[in-house]
């Protein structure tokens, strides 16, 4: 039998289970490879210059909105792009719909950006935490992140402390060659399949023909949150010579940077959009 696809109802429900809090101990459990007791997640997003960013971050927000996810300590960061040429997204409205203050904008000063989320990050690290970082876009910025932690604490053993998870080439591609090599190198990096695509191994978030999406989101402030992403989308996307992203011409949704948060969490088994929304937007 079964649910949604590609999980059975037994294999889900111990899932779900083994990520929420306890109610008999009051301890977290692992929610995948992340340990919400004590770990940081990182959600960095690029913005430039294709949109998908914007529908990420609504996704994002719905994941961690869920009660067995809704202790997790998290920080996003707007603006971490590498080389690429082309417009940015700003994102701002967004984020300070769905995250409040809990984000940092990396485009309007990345330096200031760097130090902000490496106090953040060191305060994790000083308590025996790990930090996760998923990559919705390029390296450099976390290859700066790194530099800073490294140089206020050379002794941490990064390449078991701190991981890196990126689903995309293309991201690596447009990373500056030494700031990605640097990351490999001194962090746990974590290359997975691409979350474009399903059935190869990471949840697959890019859809053109889901089109109902507002039908399916029972919870009111998240449907807010996805319908000022969908409209954000559509006003840059393609835009000014920005990337066009012919799933959201269409009327789809692609949130493929989310594959990552998935991996983290150990929900890399869920198949596609459709899945995502009947398990966690939609009231059974």
């Amino acid at each position: 039998m079964k649910l949604m696809g590609s999980l059975s109802i037994i294999g889900w429900s111990l899932f779900l289970l083994s990520s929420w809090k306890s109610p008999i101990t009051g301890q977290y459990e692992m929610a995948g490879r992340f340990d919400p007791s004590k770990d940081l997640l990182l959600a960095q997003f690029d913005c430039k210059t294709d949109v998908d960013d914007l529908h990420t971050a609504a996704a994002f927000k719905s994941l961690l909105s869920q009660t067995q996810y809704s202790d997790i300590k998290y920080h996003a960061v707007a603006g971490t792009y590498g080389e690429q040429e082309g417009l940015y997204v700003p994102p701002n409205s967004l984020f300070e719909l769905a995250f409040g203050s809990n984000w940092t904008d990396a485009h309007a000063n990345f330096d200031r950006a760097v130090i902000k989320v490496k106090n953040l990050a060191s305060q994790t690290l000083d308590k025996g935490g790990n930090i996760w970082i998923a990559e919705a876009g390029q390296s450099d910025f976390s290859a700066a992140l790194v530099k800073k932690i490294l140089q206020e604490n050379p002794k941490l053993d990064a390449k078991n402390r701190i991981h890196i998870v990126q689903h995309s080439e293309w991201n690596e591609e447009v990373t500056n060659k030494e700031n990605l090599a640097y990351v490999k190198k001194t962090c746990r990096y974590h290359k997975i399949a691409d979350g474009n695509a399903v059935g190869n191994g990471t949840p697959g978030f890019r859809t053109e023909s889901f089109t109902d999406w507002e039908e399916k989101i029972s919870d009111k402030q998240l449907l807010t949150i996805w319908q000022h992403a969908v409209e954000l989308g559509n006003r840059y996307n393609g835009k000014e010579n920005r990337y066009n992203n012919e799933a959201i011409t269409k009327g789809g949704l692609d949130f493929s940077d989310l594959s990552e948060t998935c991996w983290i969490l150990g929900l890399e088994n869920i198949s596609d959009t459709k899945e995502f929304f009947n398990t966690f937007l939609t009231i059974k």
